[in-house]
């Protein structure tokens, strides 16, 4: 969409979209270049360049039977199973447990199918395996519901106001709002909606895995006539600034999350100083990282301090 940054797709964002893309494509028989790329929110040229990424994925010794084959011809899309797909696949316990859990954060990727293939072989492992995997498995990404993505697409086409249960990650709370909805678009492996938002006056984006609910309203509004210039997020100046010690094993923070400074340090870790508008978002992150990681300016004591309210909780 123009006037609206968007983040370079990680190689982790880009698996996730391709592994559940492959399930989906193949089940559908020749879905079109269109559909794909608007159900997994990428170009044509991304799609492109997944395909050719798959073709060369396969077994040694990389003969036909054990490689995928792709196709795009006429504006439409092929994905064909290798033979060694048709096989028994025998796991152990452990196994069957771990591809379970994996498998789960492929479903919510954007575009995946809750109810494809996919879906239902892993109501299959899990039966065999002995858990529920709605409430056993724990995930971080969370599946964006069909029907809010389409209130929302209708809501932009229409021009119509939506009221939306939305939950704020960053704040751990969740709030009633009405919204102008100006676009709906795809970014990093999430879903996003560009707004205007009448609770805070003014325009926001919102991931849509954390609309809680949706609701067009009889009301309508006039689209601006340019794009307002939102990225996913905006420091502020007077936001409260934070400096982490990390560890080697905690340098995907660098990569994820809004940085401002990165120092070497000599054990092979960094100093990395960032913005920690919300207490709770910082609260969750330092609980991620667990020891990987150590407060050296500002809350020295967040972690200490969400940590004792999850340990009251379990006594």
């Amino acid at each position: 969409m123009a006037g609206v940054a968007v983040p370079r797709v990680s190689a982790d964002d880009r698996l996730r979209r391709l592994l559940a893309l492959v399930p989906w494509v193949a089940a559908h028989d020749g879905p079109t270049v269109e559909e794909v790329c608007a159900r997994f929110g990428c170009t044509e040229q991304d799609l492109v360049e997944d395909l050719e990424l798959l073709f060369v994925c396969g077994l040694y010794p990389y003969t036909p039977d054990v490689l995928i084959e792709t196709d795009i011809a006429d504006g439409r899309v092929w994905i064909r199973y290798a033979e060694y797909f048709s096989r028994p696949l025998r796991l152990t316990p452990d196994e069957g447990l771990a591809l379970l859990a994996k498998a789960r954060t492929l479903l919510a990727v954007p575009g995946s199918d809750p109810t494809g293939p996919l879906a239902r072989g892993l109501v299959k492992l899990a039966r065999v395996v002995g858990v529920d995997p709605d409430e056993a498995l724990e995930i971080e990404i969370n599946p964006v519901a069909t029907e809010v993505i389409d209130v929302m697409r209708r809501a932009v086409s229409e021009h119509r106001q939506v009221a939306m249960e939305y939950y704020s990650f960053g704040r751990d709370s969740a709030t009633s709002r009405v919204v102008d909805p100006y676009s709906v678009f795809a970014a990093s492996g999430q879903w996003y909606v560009s707004a205007f938002c009448h609770t805070v006056d003014d325009e926001r984006l919102f991931r849509l895995d954390r609309v809680r609910s949706a609701r067009p309203l009889d009301a309508t509004f006039a689209a601006p006539a340019v794009a307002p210039d939102l990225t996913v997020y905006e420091p502020q100046p007077d936001d409260p600034r934070v400096e982490l010690d990390l560890e080697p094993a905690a340098g995907w923070v660098i990569e994820q999350y809004p940085v401002e400074r990165v120092e070497d340090r000599p054990d092979g870790g960094w100093r990395v100083r960032l913005v920690a508008s919300e207490r709770a978002w910082l609260e969750r992150l330092l609980l991620r990282l667990g020891r990987d990681a150590r407060v050296v300016a500002g809350p020295v004591g967040a972690a200490q301090d969400a940590a004792g309210r999850l340990l009251s909780r379990y006594r």
